[in-house]
């Protein structure tokens, strides 16, 4: 059963001109951040979503947890179109869905204690007294791994390390018992040693409050060890969607193949084909007509350049928006 489904939805910002330019030019210009994507997640799965930086992502993630409105198309959360609340609604449905930021450091206020910053979700929403809020936001200091939680309850977010803060933060996301959360980027702030224990509380998280993650990363390897699905973006568009092990074993689209290239491998003696993308990503404000990766794709042929492909099933419960299929 899906949870949460994306229909056809897009996310245009608009260009900012100076004074100049603006008075030889009176045709807007936008950002085409997210270009009519449509994709669900089952309640219960991990969906990884990946793709260079500017491919859109974290702009999907936003409007997941309706951060951001979308500009077209409908957002559907267990049946109802979130893509147009406002208000009260909002604000009572925020109860559901959680975001966490890919630097926990900027997404905390630094002149706010620790157990406060988890409490003021619950202040926010009108829930408990001061004195159970507190109680309620040491608790979930307990579930995250911050203990004793006394002792962390007064410290402020520079007393922490990396991996504490991102504790801090998932902390803040869970403490509502949401169903839904979008995770951006979650270990690209720590180190090697951190990220393990940040993977395994995310995935004793999913297991004891039964949640659901779209799980935003660049990080392919990582992904790989959370996700159920992985589907990859690129220029605003998702051009492949499959399981983890069909999309890692056999991508399909040479895009897919080169992202997948890209991840290293411990063994020297295994040698693997290098299909990394040439060049840099175009501009959203501009992008390539067709096929949006046919300027950097070594498989490109004439019809590329002329008609967008559409994502579709190519069965085994793979999608993929290619020309060669």
């Amino acid at each position: 059963m899906a949870l949460i489904e994306f229909r056809k939805v897009k996310k245009y910002f608009p260009v900012q001109k100076g004074f100049i330019d603006s008075l030889f030019s009176r045709e807007e210009s936008y950002v085409k951040a997210v270009d009519d994507i449509s994709f669900t997640i089952e309640k219960g799965e991990v969906l990884g979503l990946a793709g260079e930086s500017g491919s859109g992502k974290t702009t999907t993630g936003r409007m997941a947890v309706r951060l951001l409105k979308p500009t077209e198309g409908e957002i559907i959360y267990d049946g109802e179109d979130i893509a147009s609340l406002g208000g009260k609604e909002l604000r009572l449905l925020r109860r559901r869905l959680q975001f966490t930021f890919q630097d926990p450091t900027s997404s905390l206020n630094p002149r706010m204690k620790i157990g406060d910053a988890i409490a003021d979700a619950l202040r926010l929403q009108g829930i408990g007294t001061k004195e159970e809020r507190r109680e309620q936001s040491e608790e979930t200091l307990e579930i995250v791994g911050l203990s004793p939680a006394s002792s962390f309850y007064d410290r402020l977010p520079h007393q922490l390390s990396g991996g504490q803060k991102q504790r801090v933060v998932f902390g803040r996301a869970i403490i509502l018992k949401p169903e839904f959360v979008v995770t951006d980027e979650p270990v690209a702030m720590v180190d090697v040693s951190i990220k393990a224990q940040i993977l395994n509380l995310m995935t004793d998280l999913k297991k004891e409050l039964n949640l659901t993650y779209l799980f935003i990363s660049h990080d392919l390897a990582t992904a790989r060890h959370v996700c159920d699905r992985i589907a990859i973006m690129y220029l605003g568009q998702i051009i492949e969607v499959a399981d983890r092990d069909s999309i890692y074993e056999d991508p399909l689209h040479p895009y897919s193949v080169g992202l997948m290239s890209a991840i290293p491998i411990p063994n020297p003696a295994i040698k693997k084909t290098e299909a990394v993308p040439r060049g840099e990503i175009p501009s959203p404000i501009n992008p390539p007509n067709g096929c949006r990766f046919h300027p950097r794709c070594p498989k490109a042929f004439d019809r590329c350049s002329i008609e967008e492909p559409v994502l579709k099933d190519v069965g085994d419960g793979r999608s993929v928006a290619c020309h060669l299929y």
